[in-house]
């Protein structure tokens, strides 16, 4: 009996006009990469499991797919691990490489790899897929594309400020107006985790808080209390569940609420610079907030953090996110490295489209015009045509088989084909082409010239 074709849980295939679409979204988000001056680079979809284990704290390196040995796998294993079952320690010994997670940490190891070779700051945008063992669900899969911009060798704010803009300009340029640009500083969450008393346990703290959005104040509680921060800490924490106003308002709260601590009002600082600068210089569509409560929860952010929400019509969490990170290539031996950088959901950012129904009618790889086939000669003579139907940029094709007309405009049809070119003895001696618009069913004789310029109206 044949197999079943299937694909693996959090995985698709791709329509044409699904990969047009796409298409679209990369192209526009590319194109305002290069208007900002940064350059592409891409990086193997494998690295190997020491670039990557250990980057993303303790869910993130959860997630990293791992990629078996070849060969007999388990020769090298240590038997007394196969006995105990220690698969964290096993996989250590049969996989020594994996599917990379995202693409700030191998541009991390692109950049300490090649930085003789590279100009800083060094300004680079990548776009290509990455992976992660996550539990599949609407707008989260397994394999997917991120197209990420990021700044290496300057620790200006002034790239923040940018990239604020960048986020703008996509997301206006997309029609995806409305969204909200949050942005905190991981240095403000150290700040809180130092007055509240539970600096020792900071990374618990942001990956509790990050999850707000998902579990509600009552389980960012419940998940701190498990994870050893104290009743009093939580009293002293409450105000960041009530912050409100205008950014200038929370900003005054937050230098309150961290007067007593240094990191904490560095943070501040820094918010402070980004915020008025983006509200002075103004933004297209989007709204710049401040969220205290944004965490992001992977280790590598020591600066600002950015995260960007959904228009409020449409209930789908973060199409986009980044942040600061100044010591990320130091774990690859090169110091004093500052980069910041930020991520586009391409997934995401598509069912966004898709919901608002803002993709542009255009879009799409649709043929402009099908030649009927006849037979040998009058496919020779509409060859020699399509060619230069092709070198004026109009997309136009041959069917393949001498058919009844009725199943090639049948073809025409379902391929969505608005125009179909009839050829025979007649046209090919008078050297003119019979246009039939397959929507208004209305037919002309027309010349090359023409021709032409109707199709590219």
């Amino acid at each position: 009996m044949a197999q079943k074709p299937s694909i693996p849980k959090g995985t698709r295939d791709f329509s044409p006009l699904e990969v047009a679409k796409r298409q679209y979204i990369i192209s526009t988000i590319k194109k305002h990469f290069e208007l900002y001056g940064f350059q592409p680079i891409e990086t193997p979809s494998f690295e190997n499991s020491e670039t990557l284990m250990g980057k993303y704290g303790e869910e993130g390196d959860r997630l990293i797919f791992k990629i078996l040995n070849s060969g007999d796998y388990l020769v090298k294993a240590d038997e007394t691990l196969l006995k105990e079952k220690n698969s964290l320690k096993l996989t250590a010994q049969i996989s020594e490489k994996a599917l990379r997670y995202d693409l700030t940490v191998p541009f991390a190891r692109y950049v300490v790899q090649h930085q003789n070779e590279l100009e800083f700051p060094f300004k680079r945008f990548q776009i290509q897929p990455v992976w992660r063992a996550d539990r599949p669900q609407k707008g989260r899969f397994r394999e997917f594309y991120q197209c990420d911009a990021d700044v290496v060798g300057s620790k200006s704010l002034w790239q923040e400020v940018e990239l604020v803009q960048l986020y703008d300009a996509v997301f206006t340029d997309l029609k995806v107006e409305g969204v909200t640009i949050k942005i905190n500083n991981r240095k403000v969450l150290s700040g809180i985790a130092e007055v509240i008393g539970a600096s020792d346990k900071l990374i618990d703290f942001t990956v509790a808080l990050d999850k707000l959005d998902k579990i509600g104040e009552d389980g960012v509680k419940a998940e701190m209390l498990a994870k050893g921060i104290s009743e009093e800490a939580l009293v002293k924490v409450q105000p960041l569940f009530n912050f409100s106003g205008s950014l200038s308002d929370k900003l005054q709260q937050l230098r309150d609420l961290l007067a007593t601590s240094e990191e904490g009002t560095k943070g501040v600082e820094e918010l402070t610079f980004i915020c008025e600068t983006v509200e002075e210089l103004g933004l297209k569509s989007a709204k710049l907030n401040l969220d205290v409560t944004l965490a992001r929860g992977l280790n590598y952010y020591t600066g600002a953090i950015f995260e960007v929400a959904t228009p409020e019509t449409v209930k789908l969490g973060s199409i986009g996110g980044g942040g600061r990170y100044d010591d990320l290539t130091g774990i690859f031996g090169l110091k004093n490295m500052s980069g910041v950088g930020i991520s586009f959901g391409l997934d995401r950012i598509y069912l966004v489209i898709e919901e608002l129904n803002v993709f542009p009618e255009t879009v799409s790889n649709v043929t402009d015009v099908l030649f009927l086939n006849f037979g040998d000669n009058e496919a020779k003579y509409c060859l020699k045509v399509i060619r230069e139907l092709r070198e004026a940029g109009i997309n136009a094709e041959l069917y393949p088989d001498k058919a009844k007309m009725a199943k090639q405009f049948q073809f025409a049809e379902k391929k969505g084909i608005n125009y179909a070119v009839i050829v025979g003895e007649t046209e090919m001696q008078q050297n003119i082409f019979a246009l039939k618009n397959l929507n208004s069913g209305d037919q002309q004789n027309v010349d090359l010239e023409e021709l032409i310029q109707i199709l590219l109206k």
